[in-house]
């Protein structure tokens, strides 16, 4: 009988590091598959198809909303994101462990549906150093940033929602305790109770 595989959502404000650390986890466990999102808006200068995102029409979009084919999904700045079900579904069923790198709000759906993921959220070591990150980056404006930052101190309050937080002090070791909670994770009693039962 195959295992199912862990639903892994990470999740965190804008700037606390959590892109690197899902880039950083996915390299060092080639078998975790990433689930790539749904979008409305049109690809910026070197994404690419399937691999930062399936870009689609508003039509297909909204087909896959009736259909119940999403996850999850939000609508900002009047474009659509949602996480397409199937590959997930169909992942987890085989064994195999699917990443989500989604917003809070997107997690939190995602929470409502499956009890059994693992939801991690990323934390900046300070707020100050959250500011430093946001500004470092030099693509926005001052309005933006200031926008950013205020939005980014209102999702760190929904961390409580989350099963684990992993403060981003230094990449590889928040890597390693993200890495570390999916094994502890793996060994739950709730997960392993036909392995158990094989022993009796």
């Amino acid at each position: 009988m195959i295992k199912k595989g862990l639903l892994i959502v990470v999740s965190g404000p804008s700037g606390a590091g959590k892109g690197t650390i899902c880039k950083n986890l996915l390299e060092l466990n080639p078998d975790i598959k990433i689930s790539i999102s749904a979008t409305t808006r049109a690809p910026r200068k070197g994404e690419v198809e399937g691999v930062n995102y399936y870009f689609i029409s508003n039509q297909d979009f909204e087909e896959m909303l009736q259909q119940d084919a999403l996850l999850e999904y939000a609508k900002v700045y009047d474009n659509y994101y949602g996480t397409p079900k199937k590959y997930v579904l169909d992942n987890l069923e085989k064994g195999n462990d699917v990443l989500l790198e989604i917003d809070i709000v997107g997690a939190l759906q995602v929470k409502d549906k499956f009890k059994d993921g693992v939801f991690v959220f990323i934390l900046p070591p300070s707020l100050e150093e959250l500011k430093n990150r946001i500004v470092g980056r030099g693509t926005e404006s001052n309005v933006d940033i200031e926008k950013r930052y205020g939005c980014a101190i209102e999702e760190i309050e929904q961390v409580i929602k989350y099963d684990y937080a992993v403060i981003n002090d230094d990449v590889d070791r928040a890597t390693k305790d993200v890495e570390a909670i999916i094994k502890a994770e793996k060994c739950k009693v709730t997960r392993v109770h036909e392995d158990i039962k094989s022993i009796f």
